[in-house]
């Protein structure tokens, strides 16, 4: 099998892909050119010579964009490890969120608003059913990491959510969950539901939300009202997807979800002139992989639907984790359970050092003769000829 990669697809087809999709948004068009160029020399490169054989490498640059499968790696490794630190001896628990699928359309047409309002909702039912002493009485910890795909890279929105099974109590206690989720996915589904609705319906009313052509009938308050009830009526379904009763590991786990992209090069099985082959897990637990070949221009298309909105950030921090005060309620945490089990190892490092901690790769070491006399020589932004 070839080593076939995303930016393949990109580049033998997205300037037919431009002449039939007028509308891009200049996000989506920003994170195209960036997977076109990263590595590829456009960006300028950076050079290293050996000093004791003269051997001279050139490492083409990075793009850096956060839709790009090239640039996540190093990002991901200093998020989890800077994670790793605020983990409190706690279970922790990975749920999940997933909205129906009808509202597909109004999402999309409205994305920023509405994903900031998933993130909202989520974080409020998740905080207020567990500040109730009937299932945890006390503030957890939570991530959220918004995604939008699912195998196929059609639109699935939902929300992954790691939530500490212990937190701050009301008068400064720690108190712990049993080790199962708190709280009763029915419960969680309810609460959402009716949060969620609520806001989008004065989103209507208050006149903020934009209808694609496919949606205007619902500009009729009648349609709106219908739609609105028949939401009502699904089945919204979260779920508890993993249990930790280790700590630490938890975070490991979320490291696959926060800097994931909605398709990986380790999955893209073939590309040529016309066509993009790549694998997806079984629809059900324990299915084998199926392989999903699209066109091109439709797998370019389905791709960038998943492109956030501009400076969109799609993790946030809750309860004890919420950035303006997790420093105190940490120390305070660690202070009560008598201990801090990790610490961050990467704080301070420069990236080379990084790079020899996380993947002890030594980019002082000549690969021609092997001595550690590889030293950089000139940086540049102009192309390589």
């Amino acid at each position: 099998m070839g080593n076939y990669k995303i930016r393949d697809a990109f580049a033998f087809s997205y300037d037919e892909y431009c002449d039939h999709h007028h509308f891009q948004s200049n996000v989506q068009r920003k994170a195209a050119k960036a997977i076109l160029t990263c590595k590829s020399g456009a960006l300028g490169y950076n050079a290293s010579r050996c000093n004791d054989c003269g051997y001279t490498e050139l490492h083409n640059n990075s793009c850096r964009n956060r839709n790009c499968p090239n640039c996540q790696a190093v990002l991901k490794e200093v998020w989890v490890d800077k994670r790793k630190s605020e983990v409190i001896d706690s279970p922790y628990f990975h749920v999940v969120f997933t909205l129906p699928h009808e509202l597909n359309p109004i999402i999309y047409w409205n994305q920023k608003l509405l994903y900031d309002l998933l993130h909202k909702c989520t974080a409020e039912t998740l905080l207020e059913l567990s500040a109730n002493k009937e299932y945890l009485g006390a503030t957890p910890g939570i991530i959220q990491v918004l995604h939008t795909w699912n195998q196929e890279l059609l639109y699935h929105v939902h929300m992954h959510c790691i939530v500490s099974g212990g937190g701050l109590t009301i008068d400064g206690k720690i108190r712990k969950s049993k080790g199962k989720f708190f709280i009763p996915v029915y419960k969680l589904r309810d609460k959402l539901k009716g949060k969620y609705l609520a806001l989008l319906d004065a989103y209507y009313k208050a006149g903020k939300l934009a209808f694609s052509a496919s949606c205007e009938h619902l500009l009729n308050s009648y349609e709106w009202n219908e739609f609105k009830n028949n939401l009502y009526s699904k089945d919204w379904c979260p779920y508890i997807k993993e249990t930790f009763n280790g700590f630490g590991n938890a975070i490991e786990y979320l490291g696959r979800y926060t800097h994931k992209i909605a398709i990986s090069n380790s999955r893209i099985l073939s590309v040529n002139e016309s066509q993009t082959t790549f694998s997806a897990r079984g629809k059900l637990p324990g299915e084998p992989k199926r392989t999903i070949t699209l066109s091109n221009a439709e797998f370019i298309r389905r791709f960038l639907l998943h492109v956030l909105p501009a400076g969109f950030q799609k993790i946030r921090y809750y309860g004890f984790l919420n950035n303006r005060t997790k420093k105190k309620k940490l120390e305070l945490i660690f202070k009560l359970q008598g201990y801090q089990k990790f610490k961050s190892r990467y704080t301070g490092m420069t990236m080379v050092e990084l790079i020899e901690a996380a993947w002890n790769v030594n980019i002082h070491v000549c690969k021609v003769c092997g001595c550690m006399n590889m030293i950089p020589i000139g940086r540049t932004h102009v192309p390589v000829t």
